[in-house]
């Protein structure tokens, strides 16, 4: 009788976990998804908008500089969920949080010193994501580790 009731408390604290995982994995693919809108907005405004507009909106920083970070915040977009979907290479998710997380933290303190405190919630918020995806994303990356696989 307590082994019949051993076996009922084993699989109702897997179903626990099951569903916890489920719910952790939604919640980081909509942070990847909402992460990869919000960053491919951004990289094609830089990428598309003319000289005058990059001046306008960074006010002391070369046009040149904030297209070539333009060039990786639509490849770091891409590295958020492309891996996910094909199901290949997904060690290149948190890889690409991680540089986006950087880029974050250059936005931010650049947005201290140029605007002040007031600005700062934006890339802050989108810095904070980053983060969340690098290490809810941390199995990717070292299930290559364990097992070379890609």
């Amino acid at each position: 009788m307590s082994n019949n009731l051993d076996i009922q408390m084993v699989a109702e604290d897997a179903r626990k976990r099951d569903r916890r995982v489920v719910v952790i994995t939604v919640v980081l693919w909509v942070m990847q998804v909402a992460a990869t809108a919000m960053f491919l907005m951004a990289g094609s405004l830089k990428l598309l908008g003319t000289n005058e507009q990059l001046t306008q909106f960074y006010p002391g920083m070369l046009n040149v500089f904030m297209r070539f970070i333009a060039v990786f915040e639509v490849l770091g977009a891409l590295g958020l969920i492309l891996p996910g979907i094909v199901r290949r290479w997904r060690w290149l998710t948190p890889l690409a949080a991680s540089g986006l997380l950087m880029i974050m933290i250059g936005a931010v303190v650049y947005t201290v010193v140029v605007f002040g405190w007031g600005s700062v919630v934006s890339p802050l918020i989108l810095a904070i994501l980053c983060a969340v995806i690098v290490y809810g994303r941390r199995v990717w990356g070292l299930d290559v580790l364990r097992h070379g696989k890609g």
